[in-house]
């Protein structure tokens, strides 16, 4: 099961972290927060960003008169980035929710899943919703838990796998990324980080029962899932799977950043960097020139 309520922001801006029980403080990081210790170079999209929203503007061409009007354009548009980004993560969120709210109705557990398709209607985005039930439909997906929230002690971090389900008999563990769609008409290509996600929440060692009472058990879905990204967009679903040459190597990096991320944490609590630095007291007094001598000692 998942309890959103267990993942919180590290007081410091040291991304998610989440906690055993709804008493306890939040201990780990979480998955998503590791795999963002790893650089990722945004510069050019932000910048691709910022001149789409001064092209696409319905203003521009009355604001090339007006400098004023012009400048409080540009200000805008170096928001734009953020604003996007704000945007896709929320309809990412209403993605999920349809998404989980379908595996809760096949699994027979109370569900709204009427109530997560109209939030996507409000959207505009029932394209999505279609493209989640043709791959469920597809792949003939047999749902064994959504939304699993699951913890590793051994390293330390926790998160939440989108769907625990078997396809074709096999166990699976399933992630889903909510894409936009290219010109002609196809869901865009998956990041290949999501590798990383996935061979994480595989390592994991137990899973959460009861958020109130800190209640885990045992991680009870195999050493060797079939790991499962999929790409929602409007048009389409597009899956693709893990190549388990690169589980290894994929989770030796996450070790890594999972190393990072303390080191960083450690760091910023033990204070400033750099502080400031006077000069030695006796450095101070061979600055100081001796006194004259007077007539009287000559």
């Amino acid at each position: 099961m998942t309890a959103p309520e267990l993942a919180a922001d590290h007081p410091e801006g040291f991304g998610r972290m989440y906690r055993r029980s709804l008493n306890d403080p939040a201990t780990v990081p979480s998955i998503t927060t590791v795999i963002a210790q790893q650089a990722l170079d945004l510069d050019g999209w932000r910048s691709y960003m910022a001149a789409k929203h001064v092209a696409d503007h319905p203003e521009l061409r009355s604001a090339l008169e007006r400098p004023a009007q012009l400048r409080q354009l540009v200000r805008s548009a170096v928001d734009a980035s953020t604003v996007y980004a704000r945007s896709a993560a929320e309809r990412g969120d209403r993605v999920h929710a349809f998404a989980e709210q379908l595996a809760l109705r096949a699994l027979d557990l109370p569900h709204s899943l009427d109530a997560a398709r109209e939030r996507l209607r409000e959207h505009g985005e029932e394209g999505f919703a279609a493209s989640v039930e043709s791959w469920w439909s597809a792949f003939g997906v047999e749902p064994i838990a959504a939304e699993l929230t699951v913890w590793n002690h051994e390293l330390g971090y926790a998160g939440t796998l989108d769907l625990v389900a078997r396809i074709n008999g096999r166990t699976c563990l399933i992630d889903y990324k909510t894409k936009g769609t290219t010109r002609d008409g196809r869901v865009k290509q998956l990041d290949d980080k999501v590798a990383m996600q996935l061979v994480a929440g595989m390592k994991a060692q137990e899973s959460l029962v009861d958020p109130a009472a800190g209640e885990w058990e045992p991680w009870a879905h195999g050493e060797d899932p079939l790991l499962i990204a999929v790409a929602v967009g409007e048009t389409e679903a597009a899956a693709v799977r893990v190549n388990p040459e690169v589980r290894r190597s994929n989770w030796l990096t996450f070790c890594q950043l999972r190393r990072v991320w303390a080191a960083r944490v450690e760091s910023a609590a033990a204070g400033r960097a750099l502080l400031p630095l006077a000069p030695p007291p006796s450095a101070q007094t061979a600055l100081v020139p001796a006194p004259a001598s007077s007539a009287a000692e000559a």
